[in-house]
């Protein structure tokens, strides 16, 4: 079967695109701190470059914008630690009451349906008293216990998150010089379409960012005050975190979510918490939903929430808790290529022809 030089190129350019695919997922593991360096610099350079413009030495602007980064990612994680710090006492404290509650409100009510549930009070306080009551040094002993038995995953936890701030620096310092020399392996009569096309990447991903951050900063304001109104001694930690982790679709949502419910629970060991958590958060989607992302973050990127669930899951499955982080950003690239393949596709004589 003889080929036109088109075909041929199509199926070699099919060929590189397979090769460079299967070489992702296999060099998964080793290519995450990588990854992940690569998209804060494409999301941070922006900002050296800034810098660089006003004459502060690149190298300077460069620590002066990953530090800032670390400092916030730093302070975002010390979140948890006031709340585990304020719930873990209630926890020791409440669950017993609130199995004794249960075994006399929830179990006569379930028994009339011919339905038999009975908590095992004792056993309850027992499990808490063993493993909420401990002090500092037996969670200590227990988490380095942890460490020996699964020493790879701690190294590799480890490893990760000393490389990933080298890999940012270095490319945060050549970033003019790297992108010049991939945009040199692309064949001179391809560069008109290939800026385009990038051109029209770079615009939609820029879109995303810079709407997403101002989403997360809007949300994570209005749920602290929205918890504090309800008078939640941990709005201001669980507020912030929510919406910060909402950079994560549904995922970051759903764990600020339970955090409030276990929180609300804990604190006033009544329905009023569920009730102020469901108004605070059910109003916050209903504002995040329908006003602030259609107009901060807009309709560019195109997808479904199935369409982004689906991004989620597969990109984890790929490259793990990287995989969830860039899983957005990579699909709208790739709303933006099968946008152009539909357009030719439109054009063609294929679609065309009688």
């Amino acid at each position: 079967m003889n080929l036109s030089s088109t075909q041929r190129r199509s199926f070699t350019w099919l060929a590189l695109g397979l090769a460079a695919l299967a070489l992702l997922w296999l060099l998964a593991p080793v290519l995450t701190p990588f990854l992940v360096g690569a998209v804060l610099a494409y999301a941070l350079h922006p900002a050296v470059e800034r810098l660089a413009a006003r004459r502060v030495p690149r190298v300077l602007s460069v620590l002066v914008v990953e530090v800032t980064v670390i400092v916030v990612l730093v302070a975002v994680a010390l979140l948890i630690v006031p709340i585990l710090a304020k719930e873990v006492p209630l926890l020791r404290e409440q669950i017993p009451l609130l199995a004794d509650k249960l075994n006399r409100t929830l179990a006569p009510w379930l028994g009339q349906f011919g339905i038999h549930v009975a908590f095992d009070s004792a056993s309850i306080k027992d499990f808490v008293f063993k493993y909420l009551d401990a002090n500092v040094e037996d969670w200590l002993a227990t988490v380095l216990s942890s460490a020996r038995i699964g020493g790879s995953i701690v190294l590799s936890v480890v490893g990760n998150l000393v490389l990933v701030p080298v890999v940012l620096f270095f490319l945060l310092m050549d970033w003019p010089s790297v992108v010049a020399r991939v945009q040199s392996l692309v064949p001179p009569r391809m560069r008109p379409a290939f800026h385009d096309f990038m051109d029209e990447c770079d615009e939609v991903l820029g879109q995303y960012l810079r709407g997403a951050l101002l989403v997360m900063l809007s949300m994570a304001g209005f749920y602290s005050i929205g918890l504090a109104l309800f008078g939640f001694d941990l709005a201001v930690p669980i507020g912030v975190f929510t919406g910060l982790a909402m950079f994560i679709p549904y995922l970051g949502f759903g764990l600020g979510l339970i955090l409030a419910l276990l929180a609300g629970l804990l604190q006033f060991a009544s329905a009023y918490g569920v009730i102020a958590v469901a108004v605070v958060y059910g109003i916050g989607q209903l504002f995040e939903g329908f006003y602030l992302t259609p107009r901060l973050v807009g309709t560019r990127i195109g997808m479904s929430p199935l369409a982004v669930i689906f991004a989620l899951l597969a990109f984890g499955h790929l490259f793990g808790f990287a995989g969830v982080l860039v899983a957005l950003p990579v699909s709208a690239l790739l709303v933006v290529a099968v946008g152009r393949l539909r357009g030719m596709y439109l054009q063609s004589r294929l679609y065309g022809s009688p």
